[in-house]
This record gives structure tokens, sequence and C-alpha cells, in this order.
């Protein structure tokens, strides 16, 4: 199928090379005002000036469609999400309201441990169910691509059955997906006294069947004081790299305990989190080529500081903003509040948070070949805006849903 979008208000990010954004690159949107799009199969086949159409586009085709006052962007490129889990935890939000503190809630066996113990009793089918809901949920706020983690299991059989579910979504939804494999989430109950155990479990018994049925894409660890140390992030991530598996790590969310040296070390894809960055650990995500993933609604929802995301842009650091979707941290899918939230509380320009949201976000979960950017020969996975008067109104609106409507490899969701 073959369509035409003429009359575009704006075209907004089109790039003719993909190039990991950094520094001062990341403030700069390339964008096409009064702008045709061509649409074939799903794939971006042209695009430019409306004064051009009849050079580019010498014969229109059947459907040609007219969205004055509109922009259009490349969709949202969520990068770290949690979106496999059994049940949501508002329990615990009241607990957060009343003055326990996540560490609180997660020593007496709730936060991961919580998910876990109810993921465990939930069927595959059903937890499929519910997943494919939640990313439909997030196709119509803008996602066209996403990562989507496992760590909710916590035993051989519950992480298995996580990335299978991720598996059959990759297969039944169009987003593109990533999976990462996150068995390194929490210590089981069992084995809290017992790290070397539960290590051996991860590599011995997870890992060679997660590769067979080739599960994931990345492994990840959660790197913290009270979950896993930097010697056994190492440890789990050079076994994974003997399958292939490249690190998307979680670092330096409540403590800076040397997450960011190793993982670049390691060869990290990405850096996600980083509320807590020491100077050493700025210059050393910005003199590598490890992305920084930011997650604004974790922090926004934890009461934490936010990442210093001027601070590391400044720096020269590669940087990514994700929303961080899980039930106890940050439960919700929605990329434009990402941004937004970017923008007001991490002092991120428009350009920049939208470039992070994007072509950024794309190399962070190594799509960018496909989506992150308006580009001849990439998917059609499109934003399009209600009439809005600049980019710009699209963050400073923040409570207003200024999507019309999204379109996922050519098909509007």
């Amino acid at each position: 199928m073959t369509t035409l979008f003429i009359n575009i208000k704006e075209l907004a990010g089109v790039r003719s090379e993909n190039i990991l954004l950094r520094g001062k690159a990341l403030a700069t949107l390339p964008s096409v005002p009064d702008a045709f799009l061509l649409v074939e199969d799903g794939i971006i086949a042209a695009y430019g000036p409306m004064h051009e159409l009849e050079l580019q586009v010498p014969h229109l085709p059947p459907v040609v469609t007219d969205v004055s006052n509109q922009f259009v962007l490349p969709a949202w490129c969520d990068s770290h999400t949690h979106l496999v889990f059994a049940k949501s935890r508002e329990e615990e939000f009241v607990d957060k309201l009343k003055g326990k503190t996540y560490a609180e809630i997660a020593a007496r066996g709730g936060g991961i441990l919580n998910s876990a113990r109810v993921l465990a009793g939930t069927s595959e089918d059903e937890l499929f169910r519910l997943s494919m809901i939640r990313l439909k949920e997030a196709a119509l706020l803008g996602t066209g691509a996403i990562e989507i983690k496992s760590g909710y299991g916590l035993s051989v059989e519950a992480e298995l059955k996580m990335l299978r579910v991720i598996k059959r979504l990759k297969q039944q939804s169009n987003l593109v997906i990533r999976a990462s494999f996150l068995g390194a989430h929490a210590f089981p109950l069992a084995f809290k006294e017992d790290h070397e155990g539960y290590l051996k479990l991860i590599i011995e018994e997870m890992l060679p069947v997660i590769a067979a049925e080739g599960l994931a894409d990345y492994i990840d660890v959660f790197c913290e004081e009270g979950f896993f140390s930097v010697e056994e992030m190492e440890t789990i991530c050079k076994a994974g790299a003997l399958y292939g598996l490249k690190p998307k790590l979680h670092v330096n969310q409540l403590n800076s305990i040397g997450g960011v040296q190793k993982g670049i070390d390691l060869g990290a894809v990405s850096l996600d989190h980083l509320e807590t960055m020491t100077n050493e650990d700025v210059s050393y995500l910005s003199a590598s080529g490890t992305i920084g993933t930011l997650l604004p609604t974790a922090a926004f929802f934890l009461r934490m500081n936010y990442q210093p995301a001027r601070k590391m842009i400044d720096a020269g650091a590669a940087i990514s903003i994700a929303s961080d979707f899980n039930p106890g941290s940050s439960p919700a899918s929605n990329m434009n509040f990402v941004v937004a939230l970017s923008c007001i509380q991490m002092k991120m320009l428009p350009e920049e948070a939208i470039n992070a949201a994007t072509i950024n976000g794309a190399f962070a979960m190594g799509v960018q070949e496909e989506t992150g950017s308006i580009m001849v020969g990439k998917k059609a996975n499109l934003v399009f805006t209600k009439p809005v008067p600049s980019i710009a109104y699209l963050p400073y609106a923040f409570g207003h849903n200024l999507i019309d409507k999204v379109m996922i490899n050519g098909i509007f969701e």
C-alpha cells in the first residue's frame, strides 16, 4: 500500500545518516517545513518540501492525505521498560506516601520480590494477554520501538516464562521490540545469603536455555548496594557475552559504586538510571561510546533527585531518555510525559529531549537502522500531532494529549 501525506506543517527528525548525537548536536532537530511524506509498504519512500513534490513523486498514489497544521515526528523509541509484569503495586505507592522508602519496602519482601511472587503464579498466556494490552497502550501514546526486560521471575521457570512472553510480543506486534534478560534484578529470598548460588543458577541454568531459544538480545544487571555488586555484575556480563548478549545495565540509581566505569569497560550499549553521578562518572561516560539512558519518571515517582542531564550533555555524553515503565517505580509508558519531564525538571531543550527519545533511544537498543528518524528506507513508525503552534509546545503543554494518530509499519494504530 502506498500513501502520500501532503501539507505537513513540519516534518521533524529528518536525517540522511544514522549518527549517535552528543553535546551540541543533540540540540539540532533537522526538519522540513511545509512538507510531504511518501510511505510505501510500511517504509518511508520519499519526503521533502511541497514545492519538490512533482519532482520526487511525479505520479500521485491513490491515497493522498492532507495533514495541514500537523507536525510529523519519528515514533518514540523507549529503550528501557519492564512492561511484562503480572500485577500493579499501588499498595506500595500508598506505603511510600506514608513515608516508607524504596529500600524499606524491598527489605520486607516488597518491590521486585513482590512482583516475582505474583508472576510465579500467573500463566504464560495470561501474562502475554496483560502485556499485549500494555504494549498497545504504549503504541497509542506514540511508542514505535521498545525494549522489554525480564527480571520479575527470579527463578529458571519464571524468567524463561517472561522471556517467552516477550518473544511472543515480538512475533505478534508491529512494534520494534528488543528483549533484555534481567535475571540479576534482585536476589530471591532463597539465595539472600547465597549470592554465588544464584549467580550459578543464572549462568548454568538460565543462560544456556535463553541462548538455545533465542530469547534475549541483551543482558542486564541491577548493580546497586543491597542488590548486585560490581564484581557480580562483571561475572554475569562476561557469562552473557559468551552467548552474544551485550550489556544494558542498571547503575547509579541510588549510589555511585563503580558501576559506570565497569559497565563501560564491559562494552555496555547503555548505562541506565544515573540519578547519582560523580564528576568522575560523568567524565568517564562522556569519553566512552556508551549511552547514558535517563529515566526521569522514576525519579519523579520516587521523589528522588533527577539525573544531571544538563551536566552530562554539556560534557559531551551521549544520552537517551526512556520510560522505565514498571509497576513499582514508574507505572506509566507515556513517552510524551518523559519528554516533557526531561525539559521541565532536567532542563533539556525540546529538541534535545525529542532526539534523546527517538534517534538516541534507537541507538540505545540497537535499532537505529530500522527506526528513530525520518529517513528513506526506515520503517514508517510516525507520530502525527494535533494542530500545535510549534515543536516546543509538545513538552510545554504536558497535560494535554497532543497526538492525533500513530503509525506503525505504515498502518495507523
